[in-house]
C-alpha cells in the first residue's frame, strides 16, 4: 500500500489550517488604531496609512503594508518626546507621511520580501507639531519635515535586528533639536 498520497495530503492540509488560523498585521487593516490612547503630556496620531509615500510608491506593497509600524514609530515619537519635554508643557504630532528607510527593488522581483538599504531610500517623516505651555499658551505651531539622508553613513544603531532602526534614530535626532532647551 502506498501512502505516501495520503500522508502529503494530510500535511498539506495542517499547513492550510494553521494558516488560516493565522493573520498578518497590516498597518491598513481597519481595525488598527489611527492614534495612541491619550494619556499624558505627548498625543500622537496620524493620517490614513494608504496615503503614506512608503505604501503609495513601494515596489511591493503588500510587504510594505505588514506589520505595525506605524504605531510602534508613534509610541517611539510620544516615548522620547514625554522624556525631553519641560515639565508642563503638552505636545500634539500628527503624523502626516512616512518613507521608510530602504526599499523593495523591482529588480528582485516584483513580491520580493527583502528590503534594500542603499543611500538613495533614506528614511522621512512629515509631522505636524503643536507645542503648549505649562500656562496653556501656543510655543510651536508647524509642519516639519525630518530625514536622515546620510543614514547609511556614520555610527550604526546598536540593534542590528530592529527593522525602524534608521527611523528611530532620525527620531532622537528630530527631537534633541525640536525640544531642546531654549
Amino acid at each position: 500500500m502506498n501512502l505516501r498520497v495520503p500522508l502529503s495530503a494530510c500535511a498539506i492540509a495542517i499547513v492550510l489550517a494553521a494558516c488560516a488560523g493565522t493573520h498578518a498585521l497590516r498597518v491598513t487593516d481597519a481595525g488598527q488604531p489611527r492614534a495612541l490612547p491619550g494619556t499624558g503630556a505627548v498625543n500622537v496620531h496620524w493620517a490614513d496609512p494608504t496615503q503614506f509615500t512608503e505604501l503609495r510608491y513601494s515596489f511591493n506593497r503588500s510587504e510594505a503594508a505588514r506589520g505595525d509600524w506605524v504605531v510602534q514609530l508613534a509610541e517611539y515619537i510620544r516615548d522620547r518626546a514625554a522624556k525631553q519635554l519641560p515639565p508642563g508643557e503638552r505636545l500634539d504630532v500628527e503624523i502626516l507621511d512616512i518613507e521608510r528607510a530602504g526599499e523593495y527593488e523591482y529588480m528582485f522581483g516584483p513580491n520580493t520580501d527583502v528590503r534594500v538599504m542603499r543611500d538613495v531610500y533614506p528614511p522621512r517623516m512629515r509631522l505636524h507639531v503643536r507645542r503648549t505651555g505649562a500656562d496653556g499658551a501656543l510655543l510651536e505651531d508647524g509642519e516639519r519635515r525630518i530625514s536622515d539622508i546620510a543614514y547609511l553613513n556614520g555610527p550604526q544603531p546598536l540593534s542590528s535586528s530592529d527593522p525602524l532602526r534608521y527611523e528611530k534614530r532620525m527620531i532622537d535626532r528630530w527631537v534633541r533639536r525640536e525640544l531642546a532647551t531654549r
